[in-house]
């Protein structure tokens, strides 16, 4: 990061953060030029508990023999966590450059872990607890390449189905591990999640590229090795035209294709268990949707679902990501979301039931026009007071300004 940019560093991260489609930067360069002058300026440094056994889990290809010796030295080593001992990447990892990068980046996270890590995970054992019985499957839209915040609030899921416009990316080789500016483009790329908790998304795909980390899955990767997992396997997939999955050999697209291009990743939890995470490369709007909706077919094959949203750049505040905002709605059991996900009115009252935590006054200068009067309304109901947040998410990264919504569909779906 330039340090003549470094006190505006909350505002400038922000320009770029999250997964917005090409559709919508277009839509709101114009709408948002004044406001984000404005930032600049002004800016200084899954079913009910009683239907989790209907929860239906992703369809899954046939497994390969898992690459653990490989893919988990990756994922250690872009994590700054010591590989396996007598490996080439071991090797690596004895220069300097590694030693330098490791200590940094165990200094970023102990700090990330006292201010994020413990307190999410104490507060949604709690908060969370019914909602993380009943989690099968995880549906994270507008994701990105983001499991870290996924797996905190949900690590008793099996499956998570995230979606973002980042490529997919592939597993790193050793040359390009071994490229002398891959560790400060990794470190630069995960700045803002660690000190703001989501990603500086434009920024992130400049500096990756440039060190042929070619999209979510080295970063996804990087995130199991940091919260405890052990990474098994990755490999490509992909949706065919009808939402189906199935495994690929040839990533190569043919112009004009309908396949949604995919990786699948598998992971053993600290605990034993057996988890997959799914990321998926799709524009989400309803223009993209039209003509290849293979994303809306495969997540309504999953059941009812747990949706969790963050840092969505008021996406489904649009007219135009109806269809997916939609789909939430009419397939989840939960949903956890920062104001930015899915705005109040599109909510049928009687169906829901809420629960508010944090605080809400107005969104950042950037997204000014998305401010919900009805949020505001619901946060200064004295009769039912918004519960504590004790951490900082999303745009209004600050821990007292940051809120978070729990929706409960009051008559959960069942399997169907």
């Amino acid at each position: 990061m330039r340090r003549s940019l470094l006190s505006l560093l909350p505002a400038l991260a922000l320009l770029a953060a999250c997964s917005n489609s090409n559709t919508e930067q277009q839509a709101t360069t114009t709408e948002t030029m004044a406001d984000t002058a404005s930032k600049v300026a002004a800016t200084a440094p899954n079913p009910a508990p009683v239907a989790d056994s209907t929860t239906t889990a992703p369809a899954k290809p046939a497994a390969l023999a898992p690459d653990t010796a490989n893919v988990q030295n990756v994922a250690a080593y872009l994590a700054g966590l010591p590989p396996k001992v007598e490996t080439p990447l071991a090797t690596l990892a004895a220069q300097p450059a590694w030693q330098a990068f490791a200590k940094d980046q165990e200094k970023s996270w102990t700090k990330y872990r006292l201010t994020h890590t413990d307190p999410m995970n104490k507060w949604a054992a709690t908060e969370l607890d019914s909602v993380r019985q009943a989690t099968t499957t995880l549906f994270y839209p507008f994701s990105g390449p983001d499991f870290l915040n996924a797996y905190t609030l949900f690590p008793t899921a099996s499956t998570y189905v995230m979606v973002g416009l980042e490529p997919v990316g592939s597993v790193p080789s050793r040359e390009n591990l071994a490229n002398p500016a891959i560790l400060p483009a990794v470190k630069k790329s995960l700045w803002s999640v660690l000190n703001f908790s989501f990603f500086r998304t434009n920024d992130m795909a400049i500096d990756l590229k440039s060190v042929n980390l070619d999209g979510a899955v080295p970063l996804i990767m990087l995130f199991a090795a940091r919260t405890g997992n052990h990474v098994q396997a990755v490999r490509p997939v992909q949706l065919d035209a009808q939402g189906q999955l199935h495994e690929v050999t040839d990533t190569t697209r043919a112009p004009g294709s309908k396949a949604i291009p995919g990786a699948e990743v598998k992971l053993q939890a600290p605990d034993g268990s057996e988890k997959t995470v799914y990321y998926f490369s799709a524009d989400l709007s309803d223009w993209k949707l039209a003509t290849k909706d293979a994303p809306l077919k495969y997540v309504r094959s999953l059941g009812p679902l747990t949706t969790y949203v963050k840092s969505a750049t008021y996406l489904m505040h649009k007219s135009y990501f109806s269809k997916i905002r939609n789909l939430v709605l009419e397939r989840s059991n939960y949903l956890l979301q920062d104001d930015s996900g899915i705005a109040m009115k599109y909510f049928p009252k009687n169906a829901w039931q809420f629960t508010y935590y944090g605080t809400y006054r107005r969104p950042i200068n950037l997204f000014a026009k998305q401010y919900q009067p009805e949020l505001t309304t619901a946060y200064h109901d004295t009769l039912r007071r918004a519960r504590p947040l004790p951490f900082g998410t999303g745009y209004n990264w600050r821990q007292t300004d940051s809120n978070l919504l729990l929706a409960k569909r009051k008559t959960p779906l069942s399997k169907q």
